[in-house]
């Protein structure tokens, strides 16, 4: 993996003007983005939000698989589109591992109260694959990953992906220590 590209967290970003602690990431093969997601996990801790964003098969459910592995969890991590959400406890004493597919939900954080996110949140990791607009209301402090690939007739492994921390909890965070 390459080491993180500069970045002014005084410009707008993909995330427009709410701009947090950032760091870019070349990820080249889909093992690398399982590791990503092992190196993540550290970072991780009960009450944290990640949100996953990007195109259909970028590799959301991969860094998800990893994170699982290094979270030590039980259960393969396996995309939950169409059972919305699955908990994988964990094999240790640390959090388990909510893991949320909102692509088949249209509307907002009302829509996914019947999940709920907001009382697993504290004890839990959760991540959100295709969140964005409809969990942001649970928490201030949350990771957003962002998952850049080439898209059409390709066989192009490289993804492009964009770790930034929003609020207070990741204001001061290492995110340079994912790129390692």
């Amino acid at each position: 993996m390459e080491a993180p590209a500069a970045h002014n967290p005084a410009e707008p970003g993909p995330l427009g003007d709410r701009v947090g602690n950032r760091v870019e990431i070349v990820v080249n093969s889909p093992e690398q983005m399982g590791e990503l997601g092992r190196r993540l996990a550290k970072l991780l801790r009960a009450g944290d939000l990640v949100m996953l964003s990007g195109e259909l098969g970028a590799g959301k459910t991969t860094l998800t698989r990893g994170l699982g592995a290094g979270l030590g969890i039980r259960g393969a991590v396996t995309s939950p589109t169409f059972v919305i959400a699955r908990v994988h406890p964990s094999l240790s004493d640390g959090p388990p591992l909510v893991h949320v597919d909102a692509y088949r939900l249209g509307g907002g954080l009302d829509e996914m109260e019947d999940l709920d996110l907001d009382v697993s949140l504290p004890a839990s990791v959760i991540v959100v694959e295709w969140g964005e607009g409809k969990v942001e209301e649970l928490t201030d402090d949350r990771l957003q990953v962002l998952i850049h690939r080439a898209v059409g007739d390709t066989t192009d492994e490289v993804r492009h992906v964009t770790v930034t921390g929003l609020g207070e909890r990741w204001a001061s965070a290492d995110l340079g220590v994912l790129s390692a």
